[in-house]
């Protein structure tokens, strides 16, 4: 499961209205842009006025009568990490190929680079950009096992886990666990932490990449600074809103079937700030008195 939903969030508040771009190059990194594209396959064009997100984390250029200017907007109530690439640029001050990366502190803004208007006319700006969650500087330190995120005395399939990657082809996904709950079935914190970000309005699932960024999630900032992902819920079933400190073992949402799946599922993962992309890392669940169970594809996991 990748979640991008909320790194292609675009700012309302730092331009004035007017048409962008974007799409996905051949490498699968979305670019961003002022200027209609004209080899791209699929070109979404939007207003900046109208974009909004529940999770709200994104690189925006604006401009004045002197200068363009790309600026880092953190509105996430945790550090995040961007990296901005110029993939084509009509300013000086801006060369093709030049990176940009900053590490902001929850609700800040950064101006990440600021070029004086060349004397010829407006000047194309296209850039990628990928950001990751949570601050660099995070440790995975858990202070016990994870509690299993269903009813306790059920029992549900873990359909994939580490090494199996049928799915779990992306970093943020290598040691993400599937269980196989029932669309409906009530989601439990696997451990206690602060809502980061919370969607719930898509209601449908395929088995199609273009639904990636169409599932239901809730995030979970832990007091390590590592991330816990609760993924393909239910439609308009979410019970936290972002900035709830949730215990372990509260009920947040349900199962769902929605996003990229080819039937419902719980994709549970924890991930870290690597530097400029997220990573997820190895759990472990609470079995009878505590002990550490290692999640195995195929596995009945219990829940104590």
């Amino acid at each position: 499961m990748v979640l991008v939903a909320a790194a292609l969030a675009l700012s309302t508040s730092m331009a004035p209205a007017q048409t962008a771009y974007r799409y996905r190059d051949v490498n699968g990194q979305w670019v961003f842009t002022d200027q209609a594209p004209s080899s791209a396959t699929t070109v979404d064009s939007f207003s900046l006025e109208h974009e909004t997100s529940a999770l709200h984390i994104s690189v925006d250029r604006s401009n004045d009568a002197e200068a363009a200017q790309l600026t880092a907007v953190n509105d996430c109530l945790c550090a995040v990490t961007f990296e901005v690439a110029i993939a084509q640029s009509g300013f000086a001050a801006i060369p093709d190929g030049a990176n940009y990366r900053a590490t902001l502190a929850p609700g800040t803004r950064r101006i990440l680079v600021r070029a004086t208007h060349p004397d010829s006319a407006h000047a194309a700006l296209r850039y990628v950009w990928r950001a990751a969650l949570g601050s660099p500087d995070a440790v995975h330190h858990p202070p016990r096992p994870y509690r299993v995120p269903f009813d306790v005395g059920s029992t549900f399939l873990i359909s994939q886990a580490y090494p199996s990657r049928i799915t779990h082809l992306t970093a943020d996904s290598q040691y993400a666990v599937d269980i196989a709950l029932p669309d409906g079935t009530p989601v439990y914190a696997a451990r206690e932490g602060t809502v980061i970000n919370a969607r719930h309005d898509f209601f449908r699932g395929v088995a199609a990449p273009v639904m990636l960024d169409q599932a239901n999630v809730i995030e979970i900032l832990h007091s390590d600074g590592t991330i816990a992902v609760y993924g393909h819920l239910h439609w308009d079933s979410i019970r936290v809103r972002i900035g709830a400190n949730v215990a372990r073992g509260q009920y947040i949402a349900d199962s769902g079937n929605t996003g990229f799946t080819s039937g419902p599922h719980l994709h549970f993962a924890v991930i870290r700030n690597a530097g400029t992309r997220n990573v997820s890392v190895p759990v472990e669940f609470a079995g009878l008195a505590e002990v550490a169970v290692t999640p195995i594809t195929q596995m009945p996991l219990t829940a104590y």
